[in-house]
């Protein structure tokens, strides 16, 4: 099974495109799979609308009280989740689900074993309108990454891994948003990858990014390089 985990808050208007998207990338795979809306109790619609999402797609949301962020989300989405396969992507429908199955296949063939749907290797891409400001707010943090990271874009937050590689819950210690990052840098990948996407502007609701959130990326990086000065950078 494949489990897709998509962290949400507040993003009532995005759950239908997001199961209706995800499904059709989806449909035509033997594998099953289940949708997964880890929510922060946004109290938004998001309950309701998915109550009937789930008549016509495997999706469920799951509602989180009195705690709120995206990487704890996401490690409990992975936590309570069903399939060997865990896809993890955001709700704002930046990240195409039809890159999902040929993330799924390279896990499968055993070609790689954490896969990142990535803005920056050829046949990727960003949307138009992005301004130098968003580009460098962007590929700066993708620099500084870097030695911990071997990939040209480790700061996506859209990525797939087999269950079995998960690193240990106790290792995890997530600050913000880049959780994927953490999870790559604390499990024992050795054959990561990336397949070209084109990563979209969000079309409805708001961004979550604040100047707070970047703050807690730079706070989580130090740990992150803490970690692996402690226990060897990977090659």
């Amino acid at each position: 099974m494949i489990s897709v985990v998509v962290p949400t808050y507040r993003e009532a208007a995005n759950l239908r495109l997001v199961a209706e998207a995800v499904d059709a990338a989806l449909a035509g795979l033997a594998d099953e799979y289940e949708l997964l809306f880890i929510d922060d109790d946004s109290q938004d619609g998001s309950e309701e609308i998915c109550s009937e999402l789930c008549k016509r797609f495997p999706a469920r949301i799951v509602v989180r009280k009195g705690v709120r962020g995206l990487a704890t989300a996401v490690i409990h989405g992975i936590a309570v989740s069903s399939g060997d396969i865990v896809v993890v992507m955001d709700a704002d429908l930046s990240h195409p689900p039809s890159a999902i199955p040929t993330m799924v296949e390279r896990l499968q063939r055993g070609d790689s074993d954490f896969v990142l749907g990535s803005r920056y290797i050829e046949g990727g891409s960003i949307h138009d309108d992005w301004s130098v400001f968003r580009k460098l707010n962007s590929l700066i943090p993708s620099v500084l990454t870097r030695p911990l990271c071997p990939l040209k874009d480790p700061m996506s937050g859209f990525f797939a891994f087999r269950r079995t590689d998960m690193p240990a819950a106790g290792l995890l210690s997530p600050i913000g948003y880049k959780i994927g990052l953490e999870i790559y840098v604390k499990g024992n990948f050795n054959d990561p990858s990336e397949v070209p996407i084109h990563f979209a502007d969000r079309q409805r609701g708001e961004s979550k990014l604040s100047l707070k959130e970047q703050l807690n990326f730079l706070r989580h990086l130090g740990r992150l390089y803490a970690y692996r000065l402690r226990f060897g950078m990977k090659s």
